[in-house]
């Protein structure tokens, strides 16, 4: 019984149906929202449903595929306080696998003739990225600095730390050039939002639900959303049960 009670739930619907009219003439009628999702979990309690908050400067159609801002990241890591030389840690971006927590960057050998340097790099986890062996940029898969070194020069021990901390938590149209956490899809926008003049309550599929994948909605962007870029929002979906279904 369960089990028809939740195949009743799959409206199918073509995603723009055609309507006769009286003269013979044909009008398209636009998507309702149960002609992307076909399915949600719990149909009182909305249990798949979630509030949120659309980040300001945006106009998002029902259907967006949503990403959710998950860390803060400074721009310029923090000087140990007996710290020696006067080198410092700026331009700090996140990467695509960064955590929450602390980095710390430490300086393990020094030269000035000829000049040599190398530091380390942890992740809030205690696991050793690879070393900064030069002043300059710095670039990995969890978070991004340069180091430039100062006066009086940099010396063994001087350490930074790059303290990432939870995001607003708001959601926006999937970035996938974000490092953020909004660059990973978060949930299915439930209806219109328009949030161009400030953050905006609405509504989002986050869990346990069915959906057409051919009928969500991305972000209109240059160079245009890739198939590969989508396969990677509906594996994300998928974390929590969102699954795309068949059209029927």
């Amino acid at each position: 019984m369960k089990s028809l009670k939740m195949l009743g739930m799959f409206i199918t619907s073509a995603f723009h149906r055609k309507i006769a009219c009286e003269r013979g003439s044909v009008m398209t009628e636009e998507n309702s929202f149960r002609d992307i999702v076909r399915y949600e979990q719990g149909e009182t309690v909305r249990w798949s449903r979630e509030n949120v908050v659309v980040l300001s400067g945006q106009n998002l159609a029902m259907g967006t595929v949503l990403g959710k801002i998950l860390y803060s990241i400074p721009t310029t890591g923090t000087a140990g306080e007996h710290n020696s030389g006067g080198a410092t840690v700026t331009s700090v971006t996140g990467g695509a696998k960064t955590k929450k927590g602390v980095y710390t960057i430490e300086c393990t050998s020094f030269t000035a003739s000829p000049l040599a340097v190398e530091c380390s790099v942890t992740d809030p986890d205690g696991n050793v990225l690879p070393s900064a062996t030069a002043f300059g940029a710095y670039t990995s898969d969890q978070i991004n600095f340069t180091l430039t070194d100062g006066s009086p020069n940099i010396t063994v021990g001087d350490y930074w730390t790059i303290t990432v901390a939870d995001g607003s938590g708001y959601v926006k149209g999937i970035d996938f050039d974000a490092v953020d956490g909004s660059q990973k899809a978060y949930g299915i926008l439930v209806g219109d939002v328009d949030a161009t003049s400030g953050n905006t309550a609405g509504v989002a599929v986050v869990r346990d639900a069915r959906f057409v994948a051919a009928n969500l909605v991305y972000p209109t962007t240059s160079p245009a959303v890739t198939n590969s870029q989508k396969a990677y929002a509906l594996a994300e979906l998928a974390k929590n049960n969102v699954i795309p279904v068949d059209e029927a």
